[in-house]
């Protein structure tokens, strides 16, 4: 008698035993990595840059406002957030609030519903997007952008926040200002219907963060004087580390924005990249012109404007253009951060910690500004919804894209000003925003009761009743424990 033939688990037949014809397994391979590569830039990019780029009594601090957010915007995002930013339309800049844990909602084709285009007499001239990969790829996706978007804000408040406002502030803007602007950019909103540009978050993440954390740092309130006067990096050599990681994580960012393993994906990752390392290139030579001396973060910050700039147009504008607005990232922001910042007495007043009012919404609205010049026609027909759209560069409608830039940007400026002024001061009516000058004054250990180095001595005096021991050691061993007089260790105590 023959064998039976094995049974195969049912895992490796697909769901249910069945391969869905819309599966596309490179898409979703894609998806799926492009999202991670996204999330490291959160943790643990970001995490490792803001413990390092502070002083060291608020490493850890910095460091637990991002990790906080990161999953404090998950259990928001599938309880009810994901579906208020790309569900069913409820009004022109909200979708109907849900949530998206059931796994057959999970395991159905990815949609997003109201991003159908219609024509002013009604008709449809864009079906809604559905890329073929599962719902649970898409929520994912979504996710590490929005949670980006909360750590990238946390820079402005950083080294004063109260830790318990923070965590009341995160799910409040989440639900009433990130929402809104995914959904009216991306989700089939009235900008999206309207045809503005923002194809991997300059004004829906960048601007945003930027303009939100300038916000935040007005309410908040400013750092004690002299960490505003002296706020050196604790470990330059870490920042680099969580620098790097931001800087590849960013070919997530952009390349999975195609919501495909396609060209415009390909292209989106070069396109970043030759923008970011330009950006960082320009930044350094300015730093060299007008200070005499290249800096660290000064290329770090220029790589960051360069990334950001990059974004809405990443997968839309061709190769020189990148390189373009590569100069533009890299100089406009440190034009603003380096001297506009100096002269300004509104700029000088609020306390924006790691500048990201220059380096995320300056940078964002450069970048979303280009795009409206440089957006190719051609590939704006492979991505965008309105077909026929272009930059101002290539004549035509190009210069009413312009204006449809401008008019972005002011609705996400204005929206995010008013909205996080509002959290803010309900927040204050609850719990103090900032923290007291006391836990100000010592840090890390005030306020969560963890040092992030614990090194012997480090800021101690020096204590007989603690340390005596060691003198006493010391005074027994003969110069044979140490060798000749010229290896022989000098110890200070």
């Amino acid at each position: 008698m023959a064998d039976a033939l094995p049974t195969v688990p049912i895992a490796y037949n697909q769901t249910g035993g069945v391969t869905p014809a819309w599966l596309n397994k490179g898409d979703n391979a894609w998806q799926l990595t492009a999202s991670t590569l996204v999330g490291v830039q959160s943790v643990p990019a970001l995490v490792i840059l803001y413990g390092s780029i502070v002083k060291k009594k608020w490493a850890v601090n910095s460091a637990f406002m991002a990790f906080y957010a990161f999953a404090a915007v998950w259990l928001c995002w599938v309880g009810w957030a994901y579906k208020m930013s790309f569900g069913e339309k409820l009004i022109p800049i909200w979708g109907k609030a849900g949530t998206t844990l059931s796994y057959k909602y999970l395991l159905s084709q990815a949609e997003l519903p109201s991003t159908a285009h219609y024509h002013k007499n009604g008709d449809i001239e864009t079906y809604a997007l559905t890329p073929f990969f599962p719902m649970a790829s898409l929520v994912y996706f979504q996710f590490v952008f929005a949670a980006i978007t909360l750590v990238l804000l946390a820079g402005s408040v950083l080294g004063r926040m109260s830790f318990r406002a923070w965590m009341l502030f995160v799910p409040l803007w989440l639900t009433c200002s990130y929402t809104v602007g995914a959904f009216s950019l991306w989700g089939g909103g009235f900008l999206w219907q309207w045809g503005v540009i923002d194809y991997a978050g300059g004004f829906v993440i960048h601007l945003s963060s930027g303009i939100g954390g300038f916000v935040a740092a007005y309410w908040v309130g400013p750092r004690l004087t002299k960490d505003r006067e002296r706020f050196p990096p604790n470990n330059v050599l870490l920042m680099l580390a969580g620098a790097g990681l931001l800087w590849m994580g960013w070919a997530g960012f952009n390349g999975g924005a195609a919501l495909s393993a396609n060209l415009i994906a390909s292209i989106a990752v070069m396109n970043t990249n030759v923008c970011a390392a330009t950006s960082l290139l320009v930044w350094t030579c300015l730093d060299v012109l007008i200070f005499g001396k290249p800096s660290v973060i000064g290329a770090v910050q220029g790589m960051i404007t360069g990334l950001v700039v990059i974004t809405p147009a990443a997968g839309l504008v061709q190769g020189w253009a990148a390189l373009v607005m590569g100069v533009f990232a890299g100089s406009v922001p440190w034009f603003t951060m380096m001297v506009v910042h100096k002269r300004s007495s509104i700029l000088q007043r609020v306390d924006d910690t790691l500048g990201v009012f220059h380096t995320h919404a300056v940078a964002g609205l450069v970048g979303g500004l280009l795009v409206g010049c440089f957006a190719e026609p051609t590939l704006c027909d492979y991505f965008l919804p309105v077909l026929g759209e272009r930059g101002a560069f290539y004549g035509g409608v190009g210069g009413k894209q312009l204006g449809k830039q401008i008019v972005g940007a002011l609705f996400i400026t204005a929206w995010n000003v008013v909205m996080t002024s509002i959290i803010l001061n309900v927040i204050k009516l609850v719990m103090p925003l900032r923290m007291t000058d006391e836990h100000l004054l010592v840090g890390d250990d005030a306020e969560h009761g963890e040092e992030a180095y614990a090194l012997w001595g480090d800021g101690e005096m020096f204590d007989m009743s603690k340390h005596g021991a060691l003198t006493s050691n010391l005074s027994t061993l003969s110069s044979n424990d140490f060798g000749s007089e010229k290896s022989r260790p000098t110890i200070t105590l």
